[in-house]
């Protein structure tokens, strides 16, 4: 289905958006970052919280390692609470390149064969186990993350900013 080539590849794409996304978040005002915008999690800074907490969950889940109830902003909490993960965008930016580097460092492992058996986790959502195909759980983690940063490129175009070129094939080569 997929290999970790892909998954190093998703990585690298991951990093490259998050550095991007980063840049246009510093140029806005914490008022615009805080601004309902009518989006499932609200604001730009609620998406970018609810993205992050996304990896850190999935992240938890991959390697091991912690998960967002070790935050010192907001312990624990669920889909709907992800959108106070950080209570800053300079709090979100730090946490931000550690777990792009958390899952850069995840990927950088992660070999063919472990990609075609099953992937059990908890569900805090459905409140039991869950098991699926560990490939199909990579290929959702890195889509949930295209799909919010789609959201957060509408949102930054509407609030008169410019936004991240997002295509893959404009991702620059590795040095």
């Amino acid at each position: 289905m997929i290999s970790g080539a892909y998954a190093r590849e998703m990585a690298r794409y991951n990093h490259w958006q998050n550095s991007q996304l980063a840049e246009f978040l510093q140029a806005l005002s914490p008022e615009e970052l805080m601004q309902e915008r009518g989006a499932f999690f609200g604001s730009i800074m609620g998406t970018a919280n609810h993205l992050l907490w996304g990896d850190w969950i999935w992240m938890s889940r991959f390697d091991k390692g912690p998960g967002p109830e070790s935050n010192i902003h907001r312990p624990g909490g669920g889909i709907h609470e992800s959108v106070h993960l950080c209570p800053d965008l300079d709090s979100w930016l730090a946490l931000r390149v550690a777990m792009d580097d958390r899952i850069s460092d995840w990927a950088d492992t992660l070999g063919d064969e472990v990609l075609s058996g099953p992937f059990t986790w908890y569900s805090a959502a459905k409140e039991a186990d869950v098991t699926l195909p560990y490939a199909q759980c990579v290929m959702h983690f890195f889509n949930h993350q295209t799909h919010h940063r789609g959201q957060l490129h509408k949102m930054l175009t509407e609030a008169g900013s410019e936004a991240p070129v997002s295509d893959l094939c404009f991702m620059p080569k590795e040095g």
